[in-house]
């Protein structure tokens, strides 16, 4: 059941990232894109990095994609998009298509046992028990409760500069807002 849920949410991060970039309004690509966000912290938590993903959803999704927004509706406003069109533009894509499909294909060709060679034949700083022998950094983590860690301080010491932030992104917007609504 997992594997399909995981399927599911890398389909729809994949399919949000093909329609961010299909946009021709700035808007609809960032509400794309902060569908693509969502879908990535949903990943992050399937595959154990729950921390990794409320950052992905605080951070990118609740500041980056709010200030993008902001710079588009103050600076964007009335200008028509300068799309690459014509032959130029085809072109463009098919030399990027060609490129990421033959890329796509030297990634496909890569097998675990492959891989596996490969950093074997590295240098030894490559291999991870070197650096944490035994799993030991594993298990420092679930004895230091790593979550717990970053989640105290930010929810009891720097609460309130973390919701005075908030408030003043929030301010920012509803400002573009009003100063996008006199330019229409």
């Amino acid at each position: 059941m997992e594997s399909v849920v995981f399927y599911i949410f890398a389909t729809a991060a994949v399919l949000g990232g093909v329609m961010c970039i299909l946009q021709r309004s700035p808007v609809a690509s960032a509400l794309w894109l902060m569908s693509t966000m969502f879908s990535l912290a949903a990943l992050y938590v399937l595959l154990g990095a729950e921390l990794i993903g409320a950052f992905q959803v605080l951070v990118y999704v609740g500041a980056v994609l709010v200030l993008f927004l902001f710079v588009v509706m103050l600076l964007n406003l009335g200008q028509r998009s300068n799309d690459l069109r014509g032959p130029s533009g085809i072109a463009a894509a098919l030399v990027i298509a060609g490129l990421l499909g033959i890329e796509l294909l030297a990634v496909w060709r890569y097998t675990p046992s492959r891989l596996a060679a490969e950093v074997a034949q590295g240098p030894a700083m490559l291999d991870a028990s070197a650096a944490f022998p035994a799993g030991q950094a594993m298990r420092q983590a679930a004895a230091h409760n790593v979550v717990q860690s970053v989640a105290e301080p930010l929810f009891r010491t720097y609460l309130i500069p973390f919701e005075i932030t908030s408030v003043l992104l929030l301010a920012a917007l509803v400002g573009a807002v009003v100063l996008a609504k006199r330019r229409i």
